[in-house]
């Protein structure tokens, strides 16, 4: 059966190109070339943008919002609690998964990453054949829970809701997550469960969140879809998010706030250094440093920036931006 599509949709700058990316829809319907029922689609850049539509740069193949390598870089120095304070204050209050429950690989390094989602359920036999067909249809190999893999981006995070499951549920075993890391250089982050952790473990530069270790196999679970926003515990994962994930939880950041959240975080993380720093000199009271500064405290810290630009932990542009009378805003 072929499938035929009646999409009232334009998309003008989807690949790797600049933008602008325009996105206007009309109508949609899809429906089978012969009368029939038109088959799942696993993976759609049309879903991506709906979700993403406020990104304005470059985008990848599949559609997904092409966050830049130097704001991934940067974004591992955000705390949890900044990212998710930035997030929410522009109105995105489902973007936070707490680190209860989680059992973290390597719990004393960050994984940060593009998000690229995969969405598995339990299995029901009718639907799994029309996924598999189609995905054969497509060209895709194997077994279905190596499609999104074989996706992979270097600097992906490859999320997936497993609806928790961890007999029978355990999405990769060691194998897998030597595809993963060579492809994404990166980790992973399952509401499911993992198995071969020991040889997970071996691979220098991975991390896994997982829901717990089993040495069952993968059983009655089906994937369902690839690249649509998916349910990570009480958060919502979009693909294309930013994720950051470290000890005090995880964060999904929209990808047109990704440079928001690292800006941000950047200059107060500068100003608590230098906060900090005076308080434990005795230079100036708690009440001094949490309230508006002087124009003496803002000298101050003006000079603090200029004197430790080669060792504060934000690039120099940045703080030369900051030091700039016509964009600074503290």
């Amino acid at each position: 059966m072929t499938a035929r599509g009646v999409i009232g949709l334009q998309v003008h700058g989807i690949g790797n190109e600049a933008g602008p990316y325009e996105v206007r829809w009309r109508n949609l319907r899809i429906e089978a070339a012969d009368g029939g029922i038109a088959p799942p689609v696993i993976s759609c850049p049309i879903r991506v943008l709906q979700c993403t539509s406020k990104w304005t740069g470059p985008r990848m193949a599949d559609g997904r919002p092409m966050v830049s390598d130097d704001l991934l870089k940067r974004m591992r120095n955000v705390p949890v609690t900044m990212a998710w304070g930035i997030v929410s204050g522009a109105g995105y209050h489902n973007c936070y998964e707490t680190a209860l429950g989680w059992q973290v690989m390597r719990p004393d390094e960050a994984i940060v990453g593009r998000v690229l989602t995969a969405q598995y359920m339990p299995m029901q036999p009718d639907l799994n054949k029309a996924i598999m067909d189609q995905g054969h249809a497509e060209g895709r190999l194997g077994n279905s829970n190596s499609w999104p893999i074989d996706m992979l981006q270097k600097g992906d995070v490859y999320v997936a809701d497993g609806f928790g499951k961890v007999l029978d549920g355990t999405l990769i075993g060691d194998n897998l997550a030597n595809a993963i890391y060579a492809r994404s250089g990166n980790g992973v982050i399952f509401d499911a469960g993992v198995r071969d952790l020991e040889g997970i473990e071996e691979i220098e530069g991975f991390n896994a969140w997982h829901k717990g270790a089993d040495p069952s196999y993968l059983k009655e679970v089906m994937l369902s879809a690839i690249n649509v926003p998916i349910r990570v515990g009480r958060a919502v994962a979009c693909p294309g998010d930013v994720v950051l994930a470290k000890r005090e939880g995880i964060v999904f950041i929209p990808a047109h706030l990704a440079e928001k959240v690292v800006t941000e975080s950047e200059a107060i993380t500068l100003r608590d250094m230098f906060g900090h720093q005076r308080l434990k000199e005795g230079k100036y009271t708690p009440g001094q440093i949490d309230s508006r500064w002087t124009p003496e405290i803002r000298e101050d810290f003006r000079d603090w920036l200029k004197k430790n630009i080669d060792e504060l932990p934000v690039p120099k542009q940045v703080i030369e931006e900051m030091l700039d009378p016509k964009t600074r805003n503290w």
